[in-house]
């Protein structure tokens, strides 16, 4: 059983009140972030493969390797492969990252089972590929599978947003934070994307850049 799949603007308007409902602080902190996105994206190869080239470089860099990725036709598991290292180096990938897109490739992940897997295996899948984190793996369930009750604790925009929205006295680590999110249950996926707004929202207004 997948659970809830979060599929429109109204899905995410309804785990919003719902967290609202349960608890104060995020209902004063969805009146600082307004309306929440849906962030829906598409799933599959492409959209893992992306998260590899985004990985510790600038979106401008991570863009312009992706126009490079598509222009050669490297985008699916069948192009990287005939690519092979030569390919991707020149396409802009950095050694770690052409071993990572060549394990993804050779994984052999049935993108539309994952559709109907449960949360679990859907991380544990994801995960047992090189260069696949925890991290990537559950913003892949909640933004390009939909899934409304994937949480991604890992993430520091995420846990400043915890820390400013609870008034911590400092950031939550992964371990506590995944236990704070067990009390949004089951919108978890809703309460990332007010987190994600809500963070943006507070770092325009500080100035940070």
């Amino acid at each position: 059983m997948t659970g809830r799949i979060v599929e429109t603007d109204a899905d995410v308007a309804e785990g919003a009140a719902w967290l609202a409902a349960s608890d104060p602080a995020l209902a004063k902190a969805l009146e600082v972030a307004g309306p929440l996105p849906l962030r829906r994206r598409p799933d599959g190869f492409p959209a893992l493969l992306n998260a590899i080239v985004g990985q510790q470089v600038s979106t401008a860099s991570a863009s312009a390797i992706w126009v490079r990725l598509e222009a050669g036709g490297m985008t699916q598991p069948d192009g990287v492969v005939a690519a092979g290292e030569e390919g991707l180096r020149t396409a802009g990938l950095s050694r770690q990252k052409i071993t990572y897109a060549l394990a993804l490739a050779d994984a052999g992940i049935d993108y539309d089972a994952l559709r109907a897997a449960p949360d679990s295996e859907v991380i544990s899948t994801l995960t047992a590929v090189k260069g696949i984190g925890v991290w990537t793996a559950e913003i892949y369930a909640m933004f390009a599978l939909g899934r409304a009750d994937v949480f991604a604790p890992g993430d520091l925009a995420l846990q400043e947003a915890a820390r400013l929205i609870f008034d911590l006295p400092e950031r939550p680590k992964e371990k506590v934070l995944r236990q704070m999110a067990e009390d949004w249950s089951p919108w978890r996926a809703v309460a990332a994307r007010l987190f994600f707004t809500y963070y943006r929202v507070a770092k325009g207004r500080a100035g940070i850049s």
